[in-house]
């Protein structure tokens, strides 16, 4: 072989090495920016709720039986930068400034000052524990570091700013670990009983008083009394999917903290509620669960069904019922009837038609508020238009026929007596029914009865609907518009307490809210009743 065919033969072997090594820093180059982005992906404030749930380790130290419990399992660090980037782009700096205040005043609660104290170490898994004890009430804080000196670090700062400010310091080992306690505060603070440990260097315990804290480190030590412990809560959160906080509360609590009626709190076999925290851009989304201690023995609710994809009309709010005569029998059992029940009949106490069509109907209904009046969507004949006219003529009311649009409107009327000038006798109007193929509509005016022709009107809360009920099995829901969220927030304790956190109104944020009841869970254990809510903030 000459020396042109060697060389020829070689072209194409350093052709070939060429070719590999140039695909090989390519793929390097396509892997490692695959990971970068990935990371930074990660590390974006948008991914802030995207991991599934489930007890932190803290959970540990709180007792089963605990007032209230809440898990945050998110940085609070990037609290505000969620905020603002879920923000619309004017109000990005206003929402970063708002999520910080609410966040540093969370902290300062316990005494703490977020950014010079806790900013530097503190992880991603918080836990706060509300004990409601006769004997010795009081809170424990869970914190964890991100490394193995943070907290160690934090300790040493945190006593001996507190001993120079006047804070007698009691140092004891308690089961093994070392326990602080003291009272005193910062300088300008009023004096508060506090106690803290450092489990295995990165989860630290702050507590409201050395008697609370050695409570929650006996607690530890059995299985059978701590969260961390219990095989049915861990499901119970497992099965809520993703989130950044986990939320548990007592019978007791849910009717002090959340102001749910005595009736339902009050039931022997309800175990307590287990709910979780979701940001969904400016949506914050909760799902909860009531757990009751055995089978519910009141028939179980069945699946609504649907009737919004007939509806029109300008709710300001919307209500779905699928069983709106059994939520008004008093001497039904179910825990939705004794809630929801004694709700609907105080709506309904100034309002004697439509009180009528309600109490008569089994479902499913569709009711609308609208600034015309309220307005009713029926199943067809269910209730009866027969049935309805005779509990409408007990009433004094008379029925006619009327003419309108190229259709014959069912009118019910009552002859009221004008006075001054127009004095004579006049036919007011009490509810009008119009009919379709499916359904039976019921309006309070015809003004109010000719909006369901209007579809484009009740958009804002079908997407409501649609947002809140295709992943669950709702029996019951609740749609509201800005004001009446509004409204209803301002007479909600919790609500209140957010705001002064915050340290500003909310009240111009809050642009919705949707409240969702699914259909009964029952198990081996018990029965789990599911809730959904979602409060639309811009």
């Amino acid at each position: 072989m000459d020396k042109d065919e060697v060389i020829r033969d070689r072209r194409p072997m350093k052709a070939r090495s060429f070719l590999t090594a140039v695909g090989a820093a390519l793929l390097s180059l396509v892997l490692l920016a695959t990971g970068l982005i990935w990371t930074m992906d990660r590390r974006s404030p948008l991914h802030l709720a995207e991991q599934p749930l489930q007890l932190p380790r803290s959970a540990r130290f709180v007792p089963r039986d605990a007032a209230v419990a809440l898990h945050w399992l998110a940085d609070p660090s990037r609290l505000p930068a969620y905020a603002q980037a879920v923000a619309p782009a004017s109000e990005r700096r206003a929402a970063r400034d708002g999520a910080r205040a609410w966040r540093n005043g969370a902290f300062a609660l316990a005494g703490l000052e977020f950014d010079s104290e806790l900013a530097p170490w503190i992880g991603s898994e918080i836990s706060l524990t509300l004990l409601d004890g006769a004997s010795d009430p009081g809170w424990v804080l869970a914190l964890t570091s991100r490394d193995n000196d943070g907290a160690r670090r934090f300790l040493q700062r945190f006593w001996q700013t507190r001993s120079l400010a006047g804070t007698d310091l009691q140092i004891s080992s308690y089961r093994g670990i070392g326990v602080i306690s003291g009272r005193g505060a910062l300088i300008g603070r009023d004096p508060q009983p506090l106690a803290t440990a450092l489990i295995d260097d990165d989860l630290l315990l702050l507590a409201s008083g050395r008697g609370v804290l050695e409570q929650s480190l006996d607690v530890s030590q059995l299985k059978d009394q701590h969260q961390l412990g219990d095989q049915r809560l861990q499901q119970t959160v497992a099965d809520l999917g993703d989130g950044v906080a986990v939320l548990t509360a007592s019978p007791a609590a849910m009717q002090r903290w959340l102001q749910l009626p005595a009736v339902l709190t009050e039931r022997s076999d309800l175990a307590g509620l287990v709910a979780s925290l979701r940001p969904e851009g400016a949506t914050l989304a909760a799902d909860a669960v009531l757990a009751f201690r055995n089978k519910l023995t009141p028939q179980p609710w069945q699946p609504l069904k649907d009737l919004s994809d007939t509806a029109g009309g300008r709710a300001l709010w919307l209500a779905q019922f699928q069983n709106p005569s059994r939520l008004l029998d008093a001497d039904d059992q179910h825990p939705l009837a004794q809630w929801l029940g004694p709700l609907l009949r105080s709506h309904l106490k100034d309002q004697a038609a439509a009180a009528t069509v309600v109490e008569l109907d089994e479902g499913p209904l569709l009711w609308q508020h609208q600034s015309d009046g309220w307005l009713l969507t029926t199943s067809r004949e269910q209730p009866q238009q027969a049935v309805v006219d005779a509990q409408l003529q007990e009433q004094g009311l008379s029925r006619s026929e009327l003419d309108g649009d190229g259709e014959k409107l069912a009118v019910w009327t009552r002859l009221v007596r004008q006075r001054g000038r127009t004095a004579g006798l006049e036919a007011q109007l009490a509810v009008a029914q119009a009919r379709a193929a499916s359904v039976d509509w019921w309006g309070e005016t015809l003004t109010g009865l000719k909006h369901r022709q209007d579809s484009r009107g009740l958009q804002p809360r079908l997407r409501q609907w649609q947002a809140i009920s295709s992943d669950g099995r709702p029996s019951h829901a609740l749609l509201l518009g800005a004001e009446p969220t509004q409204t209803l927030l301002a007479a909600w304790q919790p609500w209140a307490f957010i705001q002064a956190l915050a340290g500003q109104s909310l009240k111009g944020q809050v642009q919705g809210l949707s409240l969702v009841a699914d259909v009964d869970q029952q198990d081996d254990v018990g029965t789990k009743l599911p809730l959904h809510a979602r409060l639309d903030l811009g």
